[in-house]
């Protein structure tokens, strides 16, 4: 008996150890959420109020169905994957990229939504809104949680050639101005020279008021039918006129910045090239540091902030001494002075009251011979 038991004991636990096994490999195997999914998924929950996204242990990992004659209660989130919907669905259908498929039979008795990607209807009923986000607010979404930034990372070298493209760009328009309009770039350096802090809040003024003026600016249009017509034209002329504005006053600021280098040199087109070169490796200097720490997201938020910062405050020092200049046009303490007529009494002595009456004008007279 006891021989037999312990056979049976043994059967039953080699029968039981491979079904334990089998159980323990799906628990392995089972999709599970890493921590970029749920880093998007509480990103959507917070920027996306409205959604009402249920939190990330909610979300099914892949492509689910929901099949006919079969409904499924409450809200339904799906995360990397299709919601197949053939049966019904009493709360909302979510789908965290991937799309929401609603089939004949099919219904959402809620909202169906579906963020990086979309919402297809192909004879099922949805009760409630239907949204896709995708474009712009899914990137943004996708790049906030890591996702794009893995797929395709900004490398070092990436960075660090898009600074020096930048610097090229604007290196070039910097030379065609000295070849085009040197006239026009003197006239906001020497506003810089004379009227420096002045320029500045010149320009934060303008850029406050740059939206409010494009408003006024279409508001005036659409009073007349014609100025409706011109809205499109008006509104592209308005913003090229504020990139050339922009543009000629952060290539007036490198230059100045950069005559800091070359004092005591003659002026000439030659040193003013040179100090063009200088200040705008003063300024673009600052991403090229930036995009050296691209590896390192604390140094390369820091330092981004850092060449932002002084970016901006060279455009808005540009900016307003070319407003101060009219874009280098109007140049204070430089106007000729016009010579004041000479009155022709003006020579002869006043005459008194009483006293010695004005001598004549002298009259050059032939000598007798």
């Amino acid at each position: 008996m006891r021989a037999l038991m312990f056979a049976l004991a043994a059967t039953t636990f080699a029968a039981a150890a491979p079904a334990q096994q089998s159980v323990d490999t799906l628990q392995r195997n089972k999709p599970s959420l890493d921590g970029r999914l749920r880093t998007e998924i509480l990103i959507l929950r917070g920027l996306f109020g409205s959604i009402h996204a249920p939190d990330a242990d909610s979300f099914k990992l892949g492509s689910q169905d929901v099949p006919a004659s079969t409904t499924h209660q409450g809200t339904m989130a799906v995360a990397r994957g299709n919601l197949a919907v053939h049966g019904r669905i009493t709360g909302n259908a979510l789908v965290l990229h991937g799309d929401v498929i609603v089939y004949p039979g099919g219904s959402v008795g809620g909202n169906a939504v579906a963020v990086d990607g979309r919402v297809r209807s192909v004879g099922g009923v949805v009760e409630g809104d239907v949204r896709s986000i995708r474009g712009l607010t899914g990137s943004i979404l996708a790049h906030a949680g890591g996702r794009g930034a893995a797929e395709t990372p900004l490398t070092t070298w990436g960075a660090l050639k898009m600074a020096l493209g930048w610097f090229a760009v604007l290196f070039a328009i910097g030379i065609g101005i000295l070849l085009f309009a040197e006239k026009n770039l003197d006239g906001v350096v020497s506003a810089l020279e004379q009227q420096f802090a002045r320029s500045f809040w010149v320009g934060v003024l303008v850029q406050l008021a740059a939206i409010p003026l494009l408003l006024l600016l279409v508001l005036g249009l659409v009073v007349t039918l014609l100025g409706i017509l011109l809205v499109p034209f008006a509104a592209v002329a308005y913003v090229v006129a504020l990139a050339g504005l922009l543009t000629l006053g952060f290539i007036a600021i490198a230059r100045f910045t950069g005559r800091a280098f070359f004092r005591g040199a003659a002026e000439s087109r030659a040193v003013h090239l040179r100090s063009l070169f200088a200040g705008l490796v003063v300024y673009l200097g600052l991403w090229f540091l930036a995009a050296a720490f691209v590896w390192n997201p604390i140094a390369g938020s820091i330092l981004r902030a850092i060449a932002l910062a002084g970016s901006w405050v060279a455009l808005t020092f540009g900016l307003g001494a070319t407003i101060l200049t009219r874009a280098g046009t109007h140049r204070d303490g430089e106007r000729a002075r016009r010579p004041r007529p000479v009155d022709d009494l003006s020579w002869q002595t006043p005459t008194p009251v009483t006293g010695v009456v004005a001598a004549r004008r002298p009259v050059v007279t032939a000598k007798e011979g």
